[in-house]
């Protein structure tokens, strides 16, 4: 394996008005601190560059995104490496929050904790069947803090609660779809990049001015994140430190490895 695929990567390439930003990790598209900076830059670029519109996926046939790297999240030592970490998620969320183009998002598989969050946040997520999704957070001591706002704005705070509440159940795509969480909901990865591209190609003919003004529309009210997801962000960062987290993942690594 090449060091770029075994410590990920941030892609970005732009074709006829339509950006298509792919980010990847080994370990089931987790998002450590680097990937979450170069990913966090990439959408504000595309956001103050020439693109008409934005697909955000991920590489490989597995998850979509699982998240935060646990790798990472063992590493931390005291509150202002674990706030730190955390800004990550609240940076990029902000980014697409404040990118002026619509974002697309490619959900080819599962979302688990971060990942659900970054589904979230994307304007419109047009997903597979297998796209199930989980926030796995309290089933390590921590909880959703940072990615809540995205996920609770798009799905409502029953549809939130209900994922934050029971951290080791899976919801299936039906279920998101139903939430709106999703879109639309594919039967296959060759549909689900039909309707993609059809989307993105609608949208890089339509008018950016009018697109601008829809996005700020559809994120009234979210104007104190910069804010709130720092806020949110230190108490992750305080929790991660708990005796109870870090034994809780250090026994799920044990688990996936063995």
């Amino acid at each position: 394996m090449t060091d770029a695929l075994r410590e990920g990567y941030v892609t970005s390439h732009t074709e006829h008005g339509i950006t298509t930003i792919e980010f990847f990790h080994p370990q089931g598209n987790s998002l450590p601190g680097k990937l979450l900076s170069a990913l966090g830059q990439e959408i504000h670029y595309a956001g103050t560059h020439d693109t008409k519109v934005v697909i955000l996926r991920s590489g490989g046939n597995g998850a979509f995104c699982g998240g935060a790297s646990f790798d990472e999240l063992i590493a931390v030592k005291n509150e202002k490496e674990g706030m730190e970490f955390f800004l990550g998620f609240a940076n990029v969320i902000n980014a697409m929050r404040n990118c002026n183009k619509f974002i697309i998002g490619r959900i080819h598989g599962k979302c688990v904790g971060g990942g659900v969050g970054l589904a979230a946040a994307v304007d419109y997520a047009i997903a597979v069947k297998e796209s199930e999704v989980r926030l796995s957070e309290l089933s390590i001591g921590i909880g959703p803090f940072v990615v809540g706002p995205a996920i609770e704005r798009k799905i409502g705070t029953s549809g939130f609660s209900q994922l934050s509440i029971d951290a080791t159940l899976w919801r299936n795509a039906d279920w998101a779809k139903h939430k709106g969480l999703f879109a639309e909901v594919h039967q296959s990865a060759q549909d689900m990049d039909e309707a993609v591209y059809r989307l993105a190609e609608s949208l890089a003919h339509s008018n950016p001015e009018a697109i601008a003004e829809m996005k700020k529309m559809f994120w009234h009210g979210t104007e104190n994140w910069d804010s709130l997801l720092k806020e949110r962000a230190a108490i992750s960062g305080r929790l991660i430190l708990s005796d109870f987290t870090k034994n809780a993942i250090e026994n799920f690594r044990r688990r996936i490895r063995k």
